[in-house]
């Protein structure tokens, strides 16, 4: 029993995972752009979170809502006068633009707040569970966060296939200079599609400083596991996103239950073997 309960923990961490990796998925799908900043903007949407919390004494789960739509229009705003500019000179520019907005955001961090760590109070939903028997219990606050990526990947999936502007996205990540041609304003297309992605890695930040205690220089590691969820499942694709997510959470929790230090490596190990032997991910690409 203790082997299932750490598979069906592994699951739900892999939902989280997922959640962070889905933008930066997106992102790479439709602009093919690696936004190594990815990982600061949760723990800056974080930091947001707790000050809404603290100063509206509001609950987590509220400052979401208010969090998520915050960071959908930075997204937009970053990608037009930031990122787009870089596109435009070159595709490796974004990263060195990306990383400047890293190193910027996690000083700014340190400078206006402190090195200190921080956790969202998530009140009883923290310690709050069902028991599915004697020795197996789920908490609340797992699922939630577990529902909420499905949910997420799920709209993300009927935008692309129904909406217009979905399908505008898809015309764009497939070839920009036709859909130019045929009317598609792609830089428009570009920015909607970076603030869809800087809203939910805000979702991201939130759940993340539910799950665990947070500090300015948390991006990266953030950055790292997202990354690995993206290409375990597949580059660009969105439930691939969420198979890789599962499955990296389920190597760290299993490899948690051989040796409390082998949790992490175990992801990593995992990572590379994937990469090793199928490069392009679980899942091919797809958009669509």
């Amino acid at each position: 029993m203790v082997w299932v309960n750490a598979i069906v923990q592994g699951i739900l961490l892999g939902g989280l995972y997922a959640l962070f990796a889905c933008g930066l998925s997106l992102m790479f799908g439709v602009m093919r752009v690696v936004n190594l900043a990815h990982g600061d903007f949760a723990v800056l949407a974080a930091y947001l979170a707790l000050a809404i919390i603290t100063g509206l004494h509001v609950p987590v789960l509220w400052s979401a809502l208010v969090v998520a739509p915050l960071f959908g229009m930075v997204g937009y705003l970053v990608q037009r006068f930031i990122i787009q500019r870089s596109l435009d000179v070159s595709p490796l520019t974004t990263l060195l633009v990306t990383f400047g907005l890293s190193i910027v955001i996690q000083n700014g961090l340190l400078e206006g707040l402190s090195a200190n760590s921080q956790s969202l109070p998530s009140g009883s939903l923290a310690s709050a569970s069902f028991q599915v028997n004697n020795q197996l219990s789920i908490g609340y606050e797992s699922v939630i966060v577990f529902a909420v990526a499905v949910v997420v990947l799920v709209c993300l999936q009927l935008f692309l296939s129904r909406a217009r502007l979905g399908r505008e996205v898809r015309a764009a990540a497939d070839d920009q200079e036709a859909a130019t041609i045929v009317g598609v304003n792609v830089r428009h297309v570009y920015g909607v599609t970076a603030a869809i992605a800087f809203a939910t890695v805000a979702l991201a930040g939130v759940a993340f400083g539910m799950y665990s205690s947070f500090n300015p220089a948390a991006g990266p590691q953030r950055l790292i596991f997202a990354f690995e969820a993206v290409v375990i499942g597949g580059v660009g694709s969105l439930w691939g996103t969420l198979a890789g997510g599962i499955i990296l959470g389920l190597a760290q929790v299993l490899g948690s239950q051989v040796d409390a230090s082998f949790g992490v490596l175990a992801g990593h190990l995992v990572f590379l073997m994937v990469l090793a032997l199928r490069p392009s991910g679980l899942i091919p690409a797809r958009l669509s």
